[in-house]
């Protein structure tokens, strides 16, 4: 094949390089134009409309390239609790219209803060409105909380009891071969048990008893006190379970049945311009600051969330596990915080059901670090459970929503014996081993007795040195630590009374300890900047509020700069090569 001439590679190469020069001008151009379109005008007399549908996470994930290009991302609890606290300040917005599915997976301690912020609209003088398409015993736990409830007259109502059920793999483990040898510490580590057995332990049943006793009466308290409704009459109308709208407006569960287009047209009133109710959405009232509405003001504190699976170095979406919480990431957020001489407390919100011992620690050390050198408050979300409570024990006091789940101190380690499945698909495995304990934890036998026994023996000891650590942080003797531990768990509530959390309370509350632990002037809201900072294509290129080690700056600056040099370098080679023999 004959290759191509100096003059045509020349120009393909300059050609080349310009592409990328002008492919780089409007990604940036672009991102001047989305920074420019942050500010959002918002007319007096508008309506906030929020939308609670499919995922809720705590706080912004990891952005990838697409995002970051343009500023996408669901609006997450973070962004509905400001946008509701900016709104009972703003006095362009007349109230809220709150869309409620129970398409969505929020926990109780979210929704929980939910209604919270609910209440500051409605202590502001300004109504929200529950417009549901689809509500159960959760979503009605929330929309009961506002000034009315409605749904359309073809929506979906469910109003039934409570209950949580669990999958059990171990006979399936068994019909694949598959041996598993895990060692749990101890009697109530649920985990463990749904790949050991194949149901529930009667631990693990009195643990999840008490807490689905703690929930219920919780929200049953709630649901009948703002409806109006006995006890008894509740639990008469669970039997029925399946509700028309009509019905459900019928039995005082809901208030009226109304479609959006006639809810918003009677709010915009005759005077309205094509009877239009102006309204702005969660995302766009995002971008406004609290600035905008004379709060935050005061000195700096810092809220660094951490949400997820804990695994691996940095914050990621798994595509198998789900979202992840890597340690450098939240280490390196806790660390800027420490060498901040601005940041003035800080608040570690917690949304972790745990993961890899490994990890916590890392984290759980820096936790410490920090709170040797400034307040530390933990504010803890649905669950802060397992390596969810070993990241925050060390902090100077620990908040827990009421309806938390904390706890879970124990611990699995294990492997699994895979030969039953491997003689299934044929899989042979040979090798060679040399020294002691070589073998232990192979995949291709069980262990031996021996092998098992130094397992174990390892794996208690390295849990009685973590107990051991909680303990001296929450003031119990080890007896009282043992009988809180063992992966027993336990609701906001419960939690502290046994003094596994110091208060219960929101995020609102977490900053407000905070600021006063800090000794900062009560009569002046807290500056409040969240970590990781959520980060549009602009910001990451230009580093703008981040330090010079930012990962995700520097990852976008690498991957424009790989792309940049290469052509530059090509079209460098081309013109400094003897391409006489080149020529044709």
């Amino acid at each position: 094949m004959p290759r191509p001439s100096f003059f045509h590679s020349l120009v393909r190469s300059v050609l080349l390089t310009l592409c990328t020069f002008i492919i780089l001008a409007g990604l940036v151009a672009g991102g001047f134009w989305l920074h420019g379109k942050r500010g959002v005008k918002v007319d007096k007399g508008s309506w906030l409309v929020l939308d609670l549908y499919g995922a809720l996470h705590e706080y912004h994930l990891p952005s990838g390239p697409l995002a970051m290009v343009t500023g996408g991302g669901d609006v997450t609890l973070q962004d509905m609790l400001d946008d509701l606290g900016k709104a009972a300040l703003d006095d362009r917005i007349d109230g809220v219209i709150f869309k409620i599915s129970s398409s969505n997976d929020a926990g109780w301690a979210k929704l929980q803060e939910l209604r919270q912020a609910v209440d500051k609209v409605q202590a502001a003088g300004k109504p929200v409105y529950a417009w549901g398409d689809a509500l159960d015993l959760r979503a009605l736990y929330l929309a009961a909380g506002c000034n009315k409830v409605m749904m359309p007259t073809g929506g979906y109502f469910q109003f039934k009891g409570m209950g949580r059920k669990m999958p059990y793999l171990r006979g399936v483990l068994d019909k694949l071969g598959i041996i598993p040898h895990l060692h749990k510490i101890k009697d109530y580590k649920a985990a463990a048990e749904l790949v050991m057995d194949k149901g529930m332990s009667e631990a693990v049943r009195e643990n999840e008893g008490a807490l689905l006793d703690d929930t219920w009466e919780m929200v049953l308290d709630a649901i009948g006190t703002e409806r109006g409704l006995s006890r008894d009459k509740l639990l008469e109308l669970m039997n029925y379970a399946e509700f028309t709208p009509t019905e459900a407006q019928q039995a005082g569960l809901i208030d009226e049945c109304i479609y959006m287009q006639e809810l918003t047209e009677r709010l915009a009133g005759d005077e309205a311009k094509d009877k239009r109710l102006k309204t702005i959405g969660a995302a766009d009232y995002a971008q406004v600051s609290w600035k905008d509405v004379g709060l935050h003001t005061g000195q700096t504190i810092a809220v660094v969330h951490a949400q997820g699976n804990i695994g691996g170095r940095e914050n990621r979406v798994d595509p198998v596990l789900g979202v992840m919480m890597g340690h450098d990431s939240i280490v390196r957020e806790l660390q800027r915080c420490r060498y901040d001489d601005k940041v003035k407390a800080v608040v570690f919100r917690i949304d972790s059901g745990g993961g890899e011992s490994l990890a916590s620690d890392l984290m759980a050390h820096e936790v410490g670090k920090l709170a040797q050198v400034k307040p530390v408050v933990v504010s803890m979300v649905d669950v802060a459970g397992s390596g969810g409570y070993y990241i925050a024990y060390q902090a100077t006091k620990l908040v827990a929503d009421p309806l938390t789940v904390t706890g879970s101190i124990g611990s699995i380690n294990g492997f699994f014996d895979m030969k039953g499945f491997y003689d299934k698909i044929g899989l042979t495995k040979d090798g060679l081993s040399k020294g002691p304990m070589a073998e232990l934890g192979t995949d291709t036998r069980e262990p031996t007795p021996e092998e098992w026994q130094r397992f174990t023996d390892a794996h208690w000891i390295s849990y009685n040195e973590w107990l051991q650590d909680v303990a001296k942080h929450r003031g119990w003797t080890m007896d009282e630590a043992r009988g809180y531990a063992y992966g027993r768990v336990f609701t906001g509530n419960q939690a502290m009374r046994i003094g596994m959390v110091d208060t219960v309370g929101n995020l609102d509350d977490a900053v407000a300890l905070a600021a006063g632990l800090a000794g900062l002037d009560a009569s002046e809201a807290p500056r409040v900047v969240h970590l990781p900072e959520k980060q549009d294509f602009l910001d990451s290129v230009l580093h703008q509020g981040n330090g010079v080690d930012d990962p995700v700056a520097m990852a976008v600056d690498a991957a424009l700069y790989r792309q940049v040099h290469m052509r530059l370098q090509e079209t460098l080679r081309y013109l400094a090569t003897d391409h006489r023999n080149l020529v044709r």
